[in-house]
């Protein structure tokens, strides 16, 4: 292996492996928040306000990552969400008093929202940045599946402030690799012929105002809003849905949801190496996995029995998995390279809105009228992604390349193969 083969290669190792982390921080709180409860000696609703101020530290990471990387260049980015988990992970540890558990929420969703805004924009960048971005998230969902199994481990034996010592620790080498491995100045996205990618182009303020006033960027902001409302509202009340509408066991339920989002892995990993060799492009795929989505949720409404529900939930998951990784890679289209990053950070960080008012309103309807509504809310929100990615895909710059290799600004020659 050249040395310039082995310099990229190492980058997207930890990308990868970063966002195993990301997906083991996501699904350990399902284990972690009765013991919590139990701990603190405080009620579910109470105990949920952690939620907010996670959100809100994510939000805050996306609307300042582009800035940072502008600012500072990757490296020093990923140092830097990498290192604020780190120290919210350890403060976490300590068992703090509630208020103060509950404001350290905001380093963890800063910390998190970096991460993730970042290793989106930087493997943007890169030859094959769809397929490349589809097996990054595949690899989130492969930590939220083992997330809860090393949540329950460890609580065999230690109490739950164990967990966020062990996903502290987990950080600190991949904050020394990214340190070691890529460059000082490694802006991902270079400027147009003429420009600056650093210096000038660094200095010019007004990043976010500016992408703000871009219809194309703010629409998929908003696509990608509905999306992670659809995905975690199916994901959060689809067990609550089987056993009660469909009288499923509690631990066949259990396993569906757990195919559910198995579902979503397999499909990005499978689905856009697939429509490569078929020559397709990442709009054209978007729309196949879109009507993929809205045939399951149809046909999770209209199931007989638990076991087409079942297939349907999975299904559902499998269809969703390219969506958010593809609409990443296809932000360079969306606004001039200037402000690529900071358009990702605003879509990454406006995607959590949606992950908490559709689940909070699907939970709303389904107290009110009955869970039965999940499927039709569902097919209504696969209904709204169609819409508002017709919008999207209208405003997007021409390209002629297959999905994996979408941007159409030269590269540099450090193929990766991963």
């Amino acid at each position: 292996m050249s040395a310039l083969r082995r310099e990229s290669w190492v980058p997207v190792a930890l990308a990868y492996a970063t966002f195993v982390l990301v997906g083991l921080s996501a699904g350990v709180g399902a284990v972690l928040l009765p013991a919590q409860i139990d701990d603190y000696g405080l009620d579910k609703a109470t105990v949920g306000t952690q939620f907010f101020t996670f959100s809100a530290g994510f939000m805050l990471a996306g609307s300042t990552a582009g800035w940072l990387i502008h600012r500072f260049g990757v490296r020093t980015s990923l140092v830097v969400g990498s290192g604020v988990f780190a120290l919210a992970g350890l403060y976490t540890a300590v068992r703090p008093p509630f208020a103060a558990f509950v404001a350290v929420q905001i380093l963890a969703g800063y910390g998190t929202g970096i991460l993730e805004s970042v290793l989106n924009a930087y493997l943007t960048d890169r030859p094959g940045a769809t397929t490349l971005l589809n097996r990054l998230h595949a690899f989130f969902g492969v930590g939220a599946l083992l997330g809860p199994l090393l949540a329950t481990w460890i609580l065999t034996s230690l109490p739950w402030t164990a967990v966020w010592l062990v996903l502290a620790l987990v950080s600190l080498p991949l904050l020394a690799g990214f340190r070691l491995t890529l460059p000082a100045r490694d802006i991902p996205l270079a400027a147009p012929d003429g420009e600056q990618a650093d210096g000038e182009q660094a200095r010019r303020p007004g990043l976010l105002t500016a992408v703000i006033r871009q219809p194309a960027v703010l629409l998929g902001a908003v696509f990608l809003a509905v999306y992670v409302g659809l995905e975690i509202s199916v994901g959060n009340w689809g067990f609550t849905f089987l056993v009660e509408e469909h009288g499923q066991g509690e631990q066949i339920a259990g396993y569906t949801v757990s195919g559910y989002w198995l579902g979503l892995a397999l499909g990005r990993f499978l689905i856009s190496p697939a429509a490569t060799r078929l020559g397709m492009t990442a709009t054209g795929m978007t729309y196949v996995c879109l009507a993929g989505i809205t045939v399951s949720t149809v046909l999770a409404w209209i199931a007989p029995g638990a076991a087409v529900a079942g297939v349907s939930f999975v299904l559902l998951g499998f269809w969703l998995g390219p969506v958010f990784p593809t609409t990443m890679a296809v932000a360079h289209r969306l606004t001039v390279p200037r402000l690529v990053p900071t358009a990702i950070g605003l879509m990454n960080g406006v995607s959590v809105v949606g992950g908490g008012v559709f689940p909070w309103l699907a939970g709303a309807i389904a107290q009110g009228a009955g869970v039965w509504t999940l499927p039709p809310f569902a097919v209504a929100l696969a209904l709204a992604l169609l819409l508002v990615w017709w919008l999207v895909a209208g405003r997007m710059t021409p390209v002629s390349h297959p999905a994996t290799a979408e941007p159409v600004r030269p590269r540099p020659e450090d193929q990766v193969g991963i």
